[in-house]
């Protein structure tokens, strides 16, 4: 179990003040290992278990791509939306840009 450090209540449609709440609140965390995403909420969950949530948005909504992308999470965006028997979705964080991928030689 995480323990939630601050939380946020997404309004349909207003993306900005999430992306802004992870951006001031990103410091209270270490270094995010992982990101849980159920029907109608997110975790952002460090290495130490300490964690932020955004309430009102989950893997059904189309506006979480785009904090899923702030976060680093790897994941594909064509099939975030799948349906799942599960309680929640869970994805590592850290995806990086691989140096030179875009170099043809």
């Amino acid at each position: 179990m995480s323990h939630i450090l601050a939380s946020h209540d997404f309004q349909p449609g207003d993306v900005p003040a999430a992306l802004e709440f992870l951006k001031r609140t990103r410091s209270e965390l270490r270094t995010l290992r992982m990101v849980r995403v159920w029907r109608d909420r997110l975790e952002a969950i460090d290495v130490n278990g300490d964690a932020l949530e955004i309430r009102g948005l989950g893997w059904p909504n189309a506006e979480i791509v785009p904090v899923l992308d702030n976060l680093n999470t790897a994941y594909k965006p064509e099939r975030i939306h799948d349906p799942i028997e599960d309680d929640f979705k869970e994805f590592k964080t850290g995806r990086r840009y691989a140096w030179a991928a875009d170099r043809v030689m």
